[in-house]
C-alpha cells in the first residue's frame, strides 16, 4: 500500500487487492460480501469548504475531482432541540440553504455518492453508466453526468419520474428509461440489470461500490469533525440502508483515526408504514429479507408519501451490510407513519427554517417518537440525518427543467424486447 492511496478488502474474507478500476467484488469469493476501502491515510485532514465533497478527499476513493459539488453541513440546533428538550442535539444538512453555505442543486444527499462515484470512473472508460433510482439518486447522477459529459443510462420507475426536476435542462448523453406505471424501484432495477447484461454498459453498483457508500459516509465525517466527538445516537431514514452503512463504516475509520472517541453510534433507522420489509426482517431477527407478497408490496409503496424509501431488495443480508452492521453497533429500526412525517416536517420547518424532503421527515419523526418513548435522553449525543431539503425553496427561487423517458418499459418486457429497444436508443 506504500503508492496507494488505498486498497480494497473483502469484509468475509478479509482479503485485501488492488482496485482495478471498478471493482465491486473480491475476485473469486465464496459467498456474497460487500467490499471495503482501507485508506493509507489514517487520519483525516479535513479542507476547507470551498473544496465541496472533496474537502474529505482523503477517505474518498477517487480518481479526480470535478466540479459543482457541496459537503454536507453539520450545526447544533436549536430551534428542534427545544422544541424536543433535547441539549446536545446536532443536524447535519444535505440539500439547498445559502445561509448555510449548501447549495445542492438537486436538494439531496445523494449528491454525495453522485460526486465520489463518478469522480471514480477511469479517464479511459468508454462503457455508459447505469444507475438505477427510485428518484433522487437519478436527480443527482444526472446532473452530475450532464455536467461533466458522462455517458449515463437510467432506470426510473414511471410513477416516480415527477422527481427528475433540475435547474436546467439535461444534456443528451444522459437517456432515461421507465419502469411503466404501477411498477417500483425493484423493476427499474430489474431493468438496470438486463442493461448491464449488454458489454456497452457498466452497472453502478448500488451498495457494492466503494465510492458510494465512502461518499453517503461524508455525512458522518462532516458530523465528528464538527462536534469533535463520535455521537452517541445517528437518526436516519432508509430505503437500501446503504446510507446507515455507510455511517457505520465512517464510524469505524474515525475510531481508528484515534481523535473522536471509540464509541460506535447507535443506528436508529427508520421506514415509513405501511412498507417496512427491513423491520419486518431485523425484528425477526432473520439475516435473510422475509418472503413478500409482490402484489402487496406495490399496494404499500403506493401508499407510503416517502417513495425513495421503497426498496424491496436492500443490502441487508449481505456480508458487511445492513445487518452486520446493526449487530455490530447497536441500534433500532423505527415506523413513522405519513400523519407522523407531515406533522414533523412541518415542526421542522417552523423550529430550524428549511422545508425537507418526506424522507428526511421520517428520520424527524422517529427522533420525535424516540424522545417520547425515552429511547434516547435529554443529555445525548445525537446526530440527526435530514438527507433532503430546501427543494420547496429552491423552485420558489429557480425555473426547474424535468427529464422525461426517452423510452418506457412493461413491466413484464422480453429481455429480447429491451436489448433491441436499447441498441435502437443508443444506435448501438
Amino acid at each position: 500500500m506504500k503508492d496507494e492511496k488505498y486498497i480494497l478488502q473483502s469484509i468475509d474474507s478479509c482479503n485485501t487487492f488492488s482496485d482495478k478500476g471498478w471493482t465491486l467484488d473480491e475476485e473469486g469469493a465464496q459467498k456474497p460480501s460487500l467490499i471495503r476501502a482501507i485508506y493509507a491515510k489514517k487520519q483525516i485532514t479535513v479542507g476547507d469548504i470551498s473544496e465541496g465533497l472533496y474537502r474529505f478527499e482523503d477517505w474518498l476513493p477517487i480518481q479526480k475531482r470535478l466540479e459543482g459539488s457541496y459537503a454536507p453541513v453539520t450545526f447544533k440546533s436549536d430551534g428542534l432541540a427545544q422544541h424536543l428538550g433535547l441539549s446536545n442535539l446536532y443536524i447535519t444538512f444535505s440539500g439547498y440553504w445559502p445561509e448555510k453555505d449548501i447549495e445542492m442543486s438537486t436538494c439531496s444527499f445523494k449528491e454525495t455518492e453522485s460526486y465520489s462515484v463518478a469522480a471514480r470512473l477511469p479517464e479511459d472508460e468508454k462503457r455508459i453508466l447505469v444507475v438505477a433510482s427510485a428518484g433522487n439518486t437519478a436527480r443527482a447522477f444526472a446532473k452530475v453526468c450532464s455536467d461533466n459529459n458522462i455517458p449515463l443510462l437510467l432506470c426510473v420507475p414511471e410513477d416516480n419520474i415527477d422527481a427528475l426536476w433540475f435547474e436546467e435542462p439535461v444534456k443528451d448523453n444522459v437517456k432515461l428509461i421507465a419502469a411503466a406505471s404501477g411498477g417500483d424501484y425493484f423493476d427499474a432495477i430489474h431493468l438496470s440489470n438486463i442493461a448491464c447484461e449488454m458489454d456497452e454498459f457498466i452497472p453502478e453498483g448500488g451498495a457494492k461500490n466503494v465510492a458510494r457508500r465512502d461518499g453517503m459516509g461524508t455525512t458522518t465525517l462532516s458530523a465528528v469533525t464538527h462536534i469533535g466527538k463520535i455521537p452517541e445516537y445517528y437518526f436516519q431514514a432508509i430505503g437500501s440502508g446503504t446510507g446507515a452503512i455507510a455511517a457505520w463504516e465512517a464510524n469505524i475509520r474515525l475510531i481508528e483515526d484515534g481523535r473522536f472517541g471509540n464509541n460506535k453510534m447507535k443506528l436508529m433507522v427508520s421506514q415509513n408504514m405501511p412498507f417496512h420489509p427491513i423491520y419486518d426482517a431485523w425484528y425477526a431477527e432473520s439475516r435473510d429479507m422475509l418472503p413478500m407478497d409482490d402484489n402487496q408490496a406495490r399496494k404499500d409503496v403506493e401508499e407510503i408519501i416517502a417513495k425513495v424509501l421503497s426498496n424491496r431488495k436492500p443490502p441487508y443480508p449481505i456480508i458487511g451490510g445492513l445487518f452486520d452492521a446493526m449487530k455490530d453497533a447497536g441500534g433500532e429500526v423505527l415506523l413513522v407513519s405519513n400523519d407522523e412525517l407531515q406533522d414533523a416536517a412541518e415542526i421542522f420547518e417552523i423550529t430550524e427554517g428549511i422545508d425537507i424532503h418526506p424522507a428526511s421527515a421520517v428520520a424527524v419523526a422517529s427522533l420525535m417518537n424516540a424522545v417520547n418513548d425515552h429511547q434516547v435522553d435529554e443529555n445525548s449525543l445525537i446526530m440527526l440525518n435530514i438527507t433532503g431539503g430546501g427543494e420547496k425553496r429552491f423552485k420558489e427561487e429557480n425555473e426547474v427543467f424535468y427529464l422525461k423517458p426517452n423510452m418506457v418499459f412493461p413491466l413484464n418486457s422480453s429481455k429480447e424486447f429491451i436489448f433491441q429497444e436499447l441498441k435502437s436508443l443508443f444506435q448501438f
